[in-house]
């Protein structure tokens, strides 16, 4: 059984991420990551026809050099805010990375036979990006403008690679999603009460 140790009082920006407004962002942002996670499986089902492409396989690390040729960028890092890592590096990363498989999906999307539940998913990002660009801009002490997701130009010969590409941007986005659970977990308030 997993533990989650508690995270240090956010050494900065306190009164902000106390702040009643950001709160409810957060939990509505927790709210929405946990319905991306929870339709990925039923998203992978419906386009992936490949068997050898299974979501929880152990063999999707091999997949990386197919990854690389057909143009699959890895999604940036996310880490819990820190003395190390501020609360804007952080959302910036979240922000960053939902737009980036925000257009892998829109790259691969018209390729695929069943793209129903791939729309259904992207708009759920474009939603939970929205989100996370509310709480950067309140944590911003200048305004800088938000980088808007540039086409991603894939590889895509067959359908295979085209499978490969829907099943990678998946299977990533379920791990980055993760990661931003676990540093959503560390801003929503309500939580020191409740996981006590």
């Amino acid at each position: 059984m997993a533990s989650y140790s508690r995270s240090a009082p956010l050494p900065e920006k306190s009164a902000l991420v106390a702040d009643p407004q950001f709160q409810e962002i957060v939990q509505r942002s927790r709210s929405l990551i946990q319905k991306i996670l929870l339709s990925i499986p039923d998203t992978h089902k419906s386009c992936i026809h490949t068997e050898t492409l299974r979501l929880d396989s152990s063999e999707n690390g091999n997949l990386v050099i197919m990854a690389s040729n057909i143009g699959i960028p890895s999604a940036p890092v996310i880490k819990a805010v820190s003395e190390s890592f501020t609360l804007e590096a952080s959302l910036s990363q979240m922000s960053e990375g939902l737009q980036v498989h925000q257009a892998l999906l829109s790259a691969v999307s018209p390729r695929l036979e069943n793209k129903d539940r791939v729309t259904e998913l992207m708009a759920d990002i474009r939603d939970l990006t929205i989100q996370i660009n509310k709480m950067l801009k309140m944590v911003q002490t200048e305004t800088v403008a938000q980088p808007t997701p540039t086409p991603r130009a894939l590889r895509l010969p067959g359908e295979y690679e085209v499978q490969v590409a829907a099943h990678l941007t998946l299977v990533q986005l379920q791990s980055f999603g993760q990661d931003m659970v676990h540093c959503l977990r560390g801003l929503d308030q309500s939580n020191e009460e409740t996981e006590s």
